[in-house]
């Protein structure tokens, strides 16, 4: 084995200030995604028929392409469509949120039926409109009930992030592949990279644990 992980010591900074541009395609496309995800499991259960239609319809074909044909089809393509080439880190965010949007709302929809029927049957009897109902009483007790649901998927989102290195985003997984083509050496920045992305996902394993743990308190 011919392994140097000090050949890489000096570039390993250069690595590190991806971290911040991956958070930041995580954070925007997660918060998207996440209001997205609320919209489209309102439509979902909606007695309008049409709005269940177009939100299972987009529900189907996000959950069952790929993500990284979908990135591609809107960073390629966009010029062959709307005449103009997208950013890169303007496609990741989209691509992402559109994505997360497709899986977030069948978890919001399944907190929301998972709710006792009594209580919106309650509100109703009172006269609380539908919308304040869903607000303040539906929504908060089916939040409690996925929360590990969503942080699954927003750990999800920021392991699928290193897909973005495909349009020239410059995140770990991007700045990782450049030193190794500059030191001739991938496998070592490659592996730093690894160890980046663990150490992200069990940050955020740890902090939804804390605030599963500070909602049940609150119960």
């Amino acid at each position: 084995m011919n392994l140097d992980f000090t050949a890489i010591v000096p570039s390993m900074p250069y690595i590190l200030q991806g971290i911040k541009v991956t958070l930041q395609i995580v954070l925007v496309a997660g918060m998207l995604g996440f209001f997205l995800g609320i919209l489209l499991s309102l439509f979902k259960i909606s007695r309008l028929k049409p709005l269940g239609w177009f939100a299972d319809l987009y529900t189907s074909i996000f959950r069952g392409t790929p993500l990284i044909l979908q990135l591609m089809l809107i960073y390629y393509g966009s010029p062959q469509i709307i005449g103009y080439q997208i950013e890169p880190y303007t496609a990741a965010v989209l691509s992402f949120a559109l994505n997360s949007g497709a899986y977030i709302s069948e978890i919001i929809r399944a907190g929301i039926l998972a709710v006792d029927k009594g209580q919106q049957e309650a509100a109703m009897a009172l006269g609380v409109p539908y919308p304040r109902m869903m607000r303040d009483i539906i929504m908060p007790q089916a939040l409690k009930n996925i929360l590990p649901a969503l942080m699954n998927e927003f750990i999800t989102l920021t392991k699928e992030s290193a897909i973005v290195s495909m349009i020239a985003v410059s995140d770990v997984m991007r700045r990782a592949y450049i030193v190794g083509g500059d030191k001739y050496r991938f496998f070592e920045p490659l592996i730093f990279a690894g160890l980046i992305y663990y150490c992200l996902v069990m940050a955020l394993t740890l902090i939804g644990k804390a605030i599963e743990r500070r909602m049940r308190q609150s119960d």
